[in-house]
């Protein structure tokens, strides 16, 4: 079958379905292969739960004429996207960057829904899979798209690209993540840039944070650009004001007084900012948005419990989401605090000299204790009493049932395979 006609099909259908247990009537159910499942395992079950047709690439498995044969469902799934996109015809915005651009993509969503009916992104759905599920569920009443792009291998935006065809993008930044697959810090700033580069090749509108060095500088003469500065006259003022614990920062004269923590929020709620100002939102409208977003999802949540403040950063961590959010939490002028790390994964053969930066880093802060939780961790070098190493979440758990945690600030941060939310139950 061509792509056109299954187009047609879909627009028959109430959305996409991967998964059986999440199966609405009149989805298309694309039956999706995975290290431990197949999905055409699953088309007839698909079917009776309401499917109108069921996308399959195993010729045993056509059950009725609702399950349609295709060389490779994954391969369609991302035809069939790439196309709708093109259907559409709405401008879509892409971003990426090592830390941030799930709440980056949150904020823009909230300033631009002030004036378009937008479609953005849900939650962390960034990958081969996840873009071409978010772009399937625009509708003829999106008006503008918003794309977070996720990658840990090089070429992975560049086909990204390829499926959404972005009209604008913004690269949050260049940190120490997935270098497992990256190689390098190099391999970092190559593979976030292939968003650029799709781009710069198009003619399309590219938004940048001009006082990232390396972001200007790979756009020095590239004309069609919009940035944000507190220093470069050249692009749009903004000036950072405090982060005690909350962001807040000055544009056009008018202040604006986030939920969000950290100095390193700053430059996400910029680029929201300027991207509402460039698709004509009102100033207040940007302001009320960006004042009235409050971060989920265990992203830089504020949580009071029982005597306790918590600062709740446990969705991921690299080396620099690490090293930002534990300099920002030893600048808060609270009276005792506590860190709680996890392990920070995907490191590759850097694990273990970043480990050791990252506790050489905590203990020379204004951070009472630490507690250090993970294999990397455990077998990092510790000089410090205030500093405990412990090889797994079940000896912290062991711990904590011991220790009596009143009137503290805390920080929990590491990487998802951590889950250290789980902490929020003992203390």
């Amino acid at each position: 079958m061509k792509i056109e006609q299954l187009h047609t099909l879909f627009l028959e259908c109430k959305g996409i379905s991967t998964d059986t247990r999440k199966v609405s009537k009149n989805n298309m159910f694309f039956a999706l292969k995975g290290d431990n499942f197949n999905g055409n395992t699953f088309a007839l079950k698909a079917i009776e739960l309401g499917a109108n047709y069921v996308i399959i690439d195993e010729v045993e498995h056509k059950a009725s004429n609702k399950t349609i044969l295709v060389d490779n469902v994954l391969e369609t799934l991302q035809a069939l996207a790439s196309y709708h996109r093109t259907f559409l015809s709405i401008p879509i915005i892409a971003l990426t960057g090592s830390n941030g651009k799930t709440t980056t993509k949150e904020l823009i969503n909230t300033v631009l829904s002030k004036k378009y009916k937008t479609t953005a992104t849900i939650g962390n759905l960034n990958n081969h899979i996840g873009v071409p599920l978010t772009l399937l569920s625009m509708t003829n009443e999106t008006e503008i798209g918003i794309v977070e792009m996720g990658a840990n291998h090089l070429k992975e935006i560049e086909f990204l690209c390829s499926i959404a065809k972005p009209d604008y993008g913004y690269i949050t930044n260049f940190g120490k993540a997935h270098l497992e697959g990256f190689g390098s810090i190099q391999g970092v700033i190559n593979g976030k840039s292939e968003l650029y580069t799709y781009l710069i090749k198009n003619a399309k509108h590219i938004f940048l944070n001009a006082d990232d060095s390396i972001q200007k500088e790979k756009l020095n003469t590239y004309i069609k650009k919009l940035g944000f500065s507190e220093t470069d006259s050249n692009y749009f003022k903004i000036e950072f004001i405090e982060a005690n614990p909350f962001v807040s920062f000055e544009i056009e004269d008018s202040t604006i007084n986030s939920q969000l923590i950290g100095k390193y929020n700053f430059t996400n709620l910029c680029a929201a900012a300027i991207i509402g100002k460039y698709f004509n939102v009102e100033l207040n409208e940007i302001k009320e948005a960006l004042e009235d977003y409050a971060p989920t999802n265990n992203r830089s949540q504020i949580i009071e419990k029982g005597t306790n403040k918590i600062i709740l950063d446990a969705y991921n961590a690299n080396p620099t989401s690490m090293k930002a959010a534990l300099e920002n939490f030893s600048a808060l002028k609270d009276e005792t605090k506590i860190a709680f790390l996890g392990d920070m994964l995907e490191l590759g053969t850097d694990a273990k000299q970043e480990h050791q930066a990252i506790l050489d880093l905590s203990t020379s802060l204004n951070i009472d204790s630490i507690y250090l939780v993970g294999e990397n961790f455990f077998e990092s070098e510790n000089k410090s009493h205030r500093a405990k190493q412990f090889i797994s979440f079940e000896t912290l758990k062991e711990e904590l049932k011991t220790v009596k945690i009143k009137n503290r600030t805390l920080l929990i941060k590491g990487s998802r395979g951590m889950a250290l939310e789980r902490i929020l139950d003992f203390v």
